[in-house]
C-alpha cells in the first residue's frame, strides 16, 4: 500500500479530526498542547501539520514551526499510530520532514526537544531520535510554567551547521521563541 505525505499550513477543523485520534493516543491532553492552542498557531502562521496517510485514514503526524530567519525547523510533536509502531515509520517521517525542510524551506537543521529526567520511556524516546541521525546536547533546560526539564536535540541538514553538543542553550533559543508565540495572547494548556 502507498503511504500519502501531506504538509500544511492552514487550519482545517475537518481535517484535524482525522488526525488527532494519532496525536492525543500519543500526547494526551496532560502531554500535548489543546486544540485552541493549536488552532491559534495556525492562525498566527506558525506552525506546519505534516501527516502520513494510508487508504485515506491517517497513521502518523507531526507538528513544526519553520523559523526562517535562522533556517531551523522546529520539531515539536511526532505521532505514530500505536497499531504502526516499530515498523520504520517514524523514521521514514522523519526522513520526509527532512527532505521537505531543507527543500521547501532551506533549512540547515531540525531541533526538537526531549524530556531529561532518567527514565526508560525517555531514554527510548531519545534512542530513537539518534537512531534517525538526531544528536543530544548535554544541556538540561528548566522552563518556569512546567515541571519538567528537557535537552535539545539537532538533526543537521546541511554539512555547516555544527552546534555546540556540550552547550544546548543556543537551540533553546528557538525552542523557547516558539513556545512563546504559541502561547502568547492565550493561556498556556
Amino acid at each position: 500500500m502507498t503511504i500519502d505525505y501531506r504538509v500544511t499550513s492552514k487550519w482545517d477543523e475537518n481535517f484535524w479530526r482525522e488526525v488527532e485520534p494519532v496525536y492525543r493516543e500519543a500526547f494526551p491532553e496532560h502531554r500535548g498542547k489543546s486544540v485552541g492552542v493549536i488552532r491559534r498557531m495556525f492562525e498566527r502562521k506558525l506552525s506546519e501539520l505534516h501527516t502520513w496517510s494510508e487508504a485515506g485514514h491517517v497513521i502518523a503526524m507531526a507538528l513544526t514551526s519553520t523559523d526562517r530567519q535562522a533556517h531551523v525547523l522546529v520539531l515539536d510533536y511526532l505521532a505514530v499510530q500505536a497499531s504502526r509502531r516499530g515498523r520504520g515509520l517514524g523514521r521514514h517521517c522523519v526522513e520526509a520532514i527532512s527532505e521537505w525542510a531543507a527543500s521547501s524551506e532551506r533549512c540547515k537543521a531540525i531541533i526538537i526537544e526531549v524530556e531529561a529526567e532518567k527514565t526508560e520511556e525517555n531514554a527510548e524516546r531519545i534512542r530513537f531520535w539518534q537512531k534517525t541521525g538526531f544528536h543530544l546536547t548535554s544541556y538540561v533546560h528548566p522552563y518556569i510554567w512546567v515541571p519538567e526539564t528537557y535537552h535539545a536535540m539537532f538533526l543537521p541538514l546541511d554539512t555547516a551547521y555544527k552546534p555546540d553538543e556540550e552547550d544546548g542553550r543556543p537551540l533553546f533559543k528557538f525552542i523557547t521563541k516558539y513556545h512563546e508565540k504559541a502561547y502568547r495572547g492565550g493561556d498556556i494548556e
